[in-house]
């Protein structure tokens, strides 16, 4: 890299009996990876030691954070969240897994604030276990909403060649209803709208709306909402000049490759978008959340507490997320220096410096 400043990127635990501190030692096991960021993972020596002898992974090496002016370039840095000892029993839900995670989550957060650190790359959470009084939340995406005071936010899952966002995220089906409105699409697809323009250098996007019934209504005879919800919100998002296509009916969509005609697909809800997804990103998805004014992203799977502790887990997705972190403040940085100098966006389309991302092992 050149002599521009390497981006500081935030790393948390995730849950601390599932895979992701295996992950972040395979990940920055690779140094070549220091040359495009300088990671700091929010955790302590002793739990990131205990994966370390457990991996034996010796000769992995890292520093601790004791004054941000002195950070290590060439490893990983940790910074210390708390000094207790921690019982770390891996592949088991206990609440010190969630306890912790929630604390380096909400340290890590709070150096976000203090512009300490440029980008956050979250380890994965079990929902359930980091419940408590001061963390209602089902997962990282409304808990980062609200610490940064965004009014919306959009779940997009990307890879090289495809990205897909949801309308609703972690809600139950049975009440799928109620979240689906005219209103609600129109506020995502404006984010994702945004952030494509943004964080992804495309200047005029296109997006396709799914349809929330089978066959996308059939024209009625399955369901209204094509014509009474996402229809009407399709209508308001051209009159904002945004390029949006659709509605279309799930299933033809992906098993056509349809996708590989549009910028993103926002899908009405979870399973609707990520089953595809999954299926197809041969692990190197990305969970980036859009419409923050920070940079966040994570890799698109869970704690795998059934292969935790065994040395299993591949660090592919991680490395992705990591990747994709540096990539979208680097085209925010771009992005931002050309619209203050009142230059087209069109005409920018900075290029990232680093190599497609590639497993450190397996």
């Amino acid at each position: 890299m050149s002599n521009e400043r390497k981006p500081i990127i935030g790393i948390t635990t995730g849950d601390l009996n599932g895979i992701g501190l295996e992950l972040v030692i395979k990940t920055f096991s690779n140094s070549k990876l220091m040359e495009y960021c300088t990671p700091v993972l929010f955790a302590s020596n002793k739990v990131l030691s205990f994966y370390q002898k457990m991996m034996d992974k010796n000769n992995f090496k890292y520093a601790s954070v004791k004054d941000w002016a002195q950070l290590n370039q060439k490893q990983l840095n940790v910074y210390t969240c708390w000094q207790e000892d921690v019982k770390i029993e891996p592949g088991k839900l206990t609440p010190d897994g969630g306890k912790y995670a929630v604390r380096s989550l909400e340290v890590a957060t709070q150096c976000l604030k203090d512009k300490q650190i440029d980008g956050l790359v979250t380890s994965p959470i079990h929902k359930k276990n980091v419940q408590g009084p001061n963390f209602d939340y089902t997962g990282h995406t409304p808990y980062l909403r609200d610490q940064f005071q965004a009014k919306d936010v959009a779940m997009m899952l990307c890879t090289d060649f495809l990205r897909v966002a949801l309308l609703t995220e972690h809600v139950p089906v049975t009440q799928l209803e109620k979240h689906i409105t005219t209103a609600a699409i129109v506020s995502k697809t404006e984010i994702v709208h945004n952030a494509l323009v943004q964080d992804f250098g495309i200047e005029k996007p296109k997006i396709a709306i799914l349809g929330l019934n089978p066959h996308a209504g059939d024209d009625g005879l399955i369901g209204n909402e094509e014509k009474e919800i996402i229809v009407p919100a399709m209508e308001q998002l051209r009159q904002k000049n945004i390029l949006v296509f659709g509605p279309y009916a799930a299933d033809g969509f992906f098993a056509r490759a349809a996708y590989k005609q549009f910028d993103c697909v926002l899908a009405m809800y979870h399973d609707q978008g990520l089953i595809p997804f999954k299926t197809l990103d041969l692990d190197e998805g990305v969970n980036y959340t859009a419409g923050l004014p920070i940079v966040r992203t994570s890799p698109d799977h869970g704690t795998a507490f059934e292969i935790a502790g065994k040395n299993e887990a591949s660090p592919t997705s991680f490395l992705h997320a990591v990747y994709k972190c540096i990539d979208i403040l680097e085209q925010r940085k771009g992005y931002a220096e050309n619209t203050k100098n009142k230059i087209v966006y069109g005409q920018f389309n900075k290029k990232s410096k680093r190599p497609k991302g590639n497993s450190t092992e397996k």
